[in-house]
């Protein structure tokens, strides 16, 4: 009987970390085992699973005690990861797997059903991104998993069904391939928009707002009376946004793979997400929370579009908690364990009537609301979380002529071929995949030059709409990324104007 030393993971937050799996073995009157190093109940229960794993796949152990840490003991070891490492340190002590150390080489990992079974497992591709980051020389885990872990490049993946195949691969690694991946493949699987453009009757405004959102991924609120189309406009903005490269769909599938929120045979998401939290989601659903912190909606709208419907709506706390996400692109939460970062890389996009009953500036319907009740609903929204939205777009109510009218005459795939192309120069100038309302101080004086004319454009609109140093800033951002969809290489008064435009003070929406 020997010591045995297994490398497996604990996932933190998005983060895999390296854990090692300790086992020694002694003889005893009856079977045991125990589990040390700051393991959660699941991780304990796991002796159980072990155990009547190894006797169902044919070994016999006969009556050991074996202890089994999790090191560092002072890292939490939360989910079902450590079955199958537990297992092959197992056998390994007791000399029936004789690998000749080979599993010092790879990062194992797996969930044991009593019949000897893996089953899936959630954090597949932090997991190999980890194992690769190590310098492991592969990665054994479930099958089922195999093929998501498998997108990561520079790791060999090996997918395992039975703990008998796991112990049969380290006593002879001949006897599996390595899993391929077609990344390929994954992205060509797209298929057509699930609200067209073409379909939205009028509005031709918001439309060319929405397309500018989409090209410098502005965020953008959509106020007007109900039934005027703002929940269709936003859902038909996910069809001409550009697709993720890569990186993007690897970023969002980690996400979504540690959240277990990947769909059944589902190895990479090349969609960019869309997310509609209901308005009485609470401040850890939205930005994420837990012991040990999950992501929230606003992370799991990475690199996509977060709606909020009816925002006003929201419990001002839960709004208020979104001014650093979309100022930042990331949102920390602090707990006993350590500070957690995730991701919010977003395009927000918010809805809202312009008065509690709806209908103010309806033409046909009279509003019912006095002007307290309409301030104090306005009011709902600080100024500001207001300044961090890009864009306050006016949206009215159709007419009986313009709903017996044609469609837009273009189509969602025509609109996202210009906001490729204006992405693709905005990728250019700055040498990486950023939009231009990433945009940092310094290269809005690089890249936002004004002319004279141009200046004392945005001198009077600073003035008459008594815009903040974040709100100039903002409308310049807005004004270089019109200029790109127009292909020029500067900011014209033209521009500018549009800019200024979409730049509309709640109140008056």
């Amino acid at each position: 009987m020997a010591l045995s030393r297994i490398h497996c993971v604990s996932l933190l937050g998005l983060e895999a970390l390296p854990v090692e799996v300790e086992v020694d073995v002694c003889n005893s009157e009856k079977l045991g085992m125990i589990i040390v190093g700051l393991a959660d109940t699941a991780v304990r229960e796991s002796k159980e699973r072990v155990l009547a794993a190894i006797k169902n796949s044919g070994f016999q152990i006969g009556s050991i005690f074996s202890t089994v840490n999790l090191a560092p003991g002072n890292l939490k070891k939360e989910g079902v990861f450590y079955d199958l490492p537990i297992a092959i340190g197992l056998l390994h002590s007791l000399g029936l797997l004789k690998d000749e150390g080979r599993h010092s080489d790879y990062l194992i990992v797996g969930e044991l059903a009593l019949s000897g079974q893996l089953r899936s497992i959630s954090g597949a591709l932090a997991i190999a991104m980890m194992a690769r980051a190590k310098g492991k020389k592969g990665l054994l885990l479930p099958a089922v998993n195999a093929k998501e872990a498998a997108m990561v490049t520079g790791i060999d993946v090996f997918a395992i069904h039975h703990l008998q195949e796991a112990v049969d691969f380290l006593k002879d690694p001949s006897s599996l391939a390595a899993v391929k991946a077609e990344v390929s493949s994954s992205f060509s699987q797209q298929g057509p928009p699930e609200i067209d453009f073409i379909d939205i009757k009028g509005q031709e405004h918001v439309k060319r707002a929405l397309e500018v959102a989409a090209a410098g991924s502005h965020n953008i609120i959509l106020s007007g009376p109900p039934g005027c189309g703002k929940t269709m406009m936003a859902k038909a903005l996910v069809g001409i946004m550009p697709e993720l490269t890569l990186e993007e769909a690897l970023e969002v599938t980690r996400i979504y793979s540690i959240s277990g929120l990947l769909k059944e045979g589902q190895n990479l998401i090349t969609k960019r997400p869309f997310r509609s939290p209901h308005h009485t989601v609470s401040y850890a659903g939205l930005v994420g929370g837990g012991a040990v912190p999950k992501p929230g909606e606003i992370s799991l709208a990475h690199q996509g579009i977060l709606f909020l419907d009816e925002l006003p709506e929201f419990s001002r706390p839960v709004l208020e908690m979104l001014r650093q996400p979309l100022e930042d692109g990331k949102i920390s939460i602090s707990r006993s364990q350590g500070r957690f970062t995730f991701p919010t890389t977003i395009l927000c996009v918010a809805a809202m009537n312009p008065c509690p009953c709806g209908f103010r500036g309806h033409p046909y319907k009279p509003c019912k609301d006095s002007e307290r009740q309409i301030e104090k609903y306005i009011g709902k929204i600080s100024g500001p979380l207001l300044d961090r939205i890009d864009m306050h777009i006016a949206v009215s109510a159709l007419n009986h002529c313009e709903m017996e009218k044609n469609s837009s005459k273009e189509s969602s795939e025509q609109i996202r071929k210009r906001v490729k192309e204006a992405r693709h120069l905005q990728h250019y100038r700055f040498g990486k995949a950023k939009a231009n309302s990433q945009l940092t101080s310094a290269e809005i004086r690089r890249y936002c030059l004004l002319d004279a004319a141009s200046q004392e454009l945005m001198q009077m609109a600073a003035k008459a709409m008594d815009l903040s140093a974040r709100a100039w800033d903002r409308i310049l951002r807005v004004a270089r990324t019109i200029a790109d969809l127009a292909g020029a290489s500067q900011i014209d008064q033209v521009h500018l104007l549009e800019a200024i435009n979409f730049r509309g003070p709640i109140s008056s929406l």
